[in-house]
């Protein structure tokens, strides 16, 4: 018999946490579109609200369907357990909340998502979690930032917008000198290019919205457990105090499935955030060809990013896979051999009006708050994503105003290029 624990991930996207349906034999994945199921008697249903057994009681805290996404994501990863939830940043409020209360603090990199940005310098805020951001190749400085309000670290594997490739060995020895997790959202990467658990990350998060759903027709994200850290410790007492709300459970007793298991009985089931079945089902079957798109859209972009070093318009190129990167070297250590992501940036000469003339002469390029879809797409981020941040904040999150963001699709690439040249030239 085949052991999925051996599978490569192109066998995972594909066949993960399924085989057929038991009642029926189906070998689709079906939609079980559903809010409650029924409970063979009133034992049972209270051994289920006990968490004495494993079973569904409401779609808002699991779902058949979103199951097999989250064991295919779990499995991916590397991880023992998943949670899926809406939206890409629900999954990031969640994991935070999961660990950090009011009073609380997180060390961040500040080369992050503009929507983390503001969920970091604003919402988190008002909950009364505190956020210290540091640099993110200034790690040799992250003591300055740990104090014992913290509570966990926060990176992501491939900077957003900067595309630098984050140390995830050396943030996560940093999270574990002073006793709290690293979080990373690898929704850049995938688990396709990078699996961050095995460099040292307790948790991945992951915009499902992207790369994994692939299609650009449904949101969804995903908090995905190592199972590796332990919360025993007095530094969270939501896991080694015992919980009223559970008749005195003990979370950190859970062992490797303390993390996952209050995220979703407590979290998720108190924050509703979670992901719609079809939703689910939507993401599953593009994750089926996550390998096979990451593929085409690493090499495509890969081309693009040296024609534009060429252009005599373009006056700088951002892309990991150029040996002139500074991320080039952590590149080839953390990302699957010859891929670089479908992510890049670049500086038109004139700057930030020039950048807004090229982006409205592009025609195949998708102008659209949106990545990680088989379409092509651009946006310029000074004037859209991150317009919320003051200029300091822009130059720390890397937006300068010169700068159009690609994200590469299935086009053949002479057509891509075509329209950014045609931009470009005009």
């Amino acid at each position: 018999m085949s052991n999925p624990s051996t599978w490569r991930p192109e066998t995972v996207a594909v066949r993960g946490g399924w085989g057929s349906d038991p009642a029926t034999h189906a070998i689709s994945v079906p939609i079980y579109q559903t809010v409650g199921f029924q409970f063979d008697d009133t034992g049972h249903a209270a051994r289920l609200f006990n968490l004495e057994e494993p079973g569904n009681i409401y779609t808002r805290i699991m779902n058949p369907t979103t199951d097999i996404l989250e064991q295919r994501m779990a499995q991916l990863e590397g991880g023992v357990a998943a949670v899926a939830f809406s939206s890409g940043m629900a999954a990031i409020t969640a994991a935070i909340l999961n660990v950090a209360r009011a009073g609380d603090e997180v060390v961040a990199a500040t080369s992050l998502y503009g929507g983390t940005w503001t969920l970091f310098t604003s919402t988190l805020r008002d909950f009364g979690i505190t956020v210290r951001f540091l640099a993110d190749d200034d790690i040799a400085q992250a003591d300055a930032q740990f104090n014992e309000k913290t509570r966990a670290v926060f990176v992501e594997s491939i900077g957003n917008p900067r595309l630098d490739i984050t140390d995830i060995k050396a943030w996560a020895e940093a999270a574990h000198a002073h006793g709290v997790p690293l979080i990373v959202d690898n929704t850049f990467a995938s688990p396709y290019l990078e699996r961050p658990i095995e460099h040292g990350a307790d948790i991945v998060v992951h915009a499902l919205t992207k790369w994994v759903g692939g299609h650009g027709n449904s949101m969804g994200g995903i908090v995905v457990d190592s199972g590796h850290f332990d919360y025993g410790s007095q530094k969270f007492p939501q896991y080694s105090v015992p919980d009223p709300s559970y008749h005195g459970l003990i979370f950190a007793n859970l062992a490797e499935t303390a993390y996952i298991t209050r995220l979703r009985v407590k979290v998720l089931r108190d924050t509703g955030a979670a992901l719609s079945p079809t939703n689910a089902y939507h993401i599953l079957q593009g994750l089926e060809t996550l390998p096979l798109r990451m593929e085409r859209e690493c090499q495509t972009a890969n081309d693009l990013a040296k024609r534009l070093v060429e252009h005599p318009q373009v006056s700088w190129v951002n892309y990991p896979g150029l040996s002139s990167h500074p991320s080039y070297q952590k590149a080839a250590q953390y990302l699957r051999p010859g891929f670089f992501g479908s992510m890049l940036n670049f500086g038109v000469k004139g700057g930030y009006d020039q950048a807004l003339r090229v982006m409205n002469r592009l025609s195949l390029w998708i102008n659209v708050a949106n990545v990680g879809d088989v379409r092509s797409m651009t946006i310029h981020p000074a004037s859209t994503t991150h317009q919320q941040l003051n200029p300091e904040e822009q130059v720390l999150a890397g937006v300068p105003g010169d700068l159009i963001r690609l994200s590469v699709g299935l086009e053949h690439p002479d057509d891509l290029w075509e329209d950014l040249e045609q931009a470009l030239s005009h």
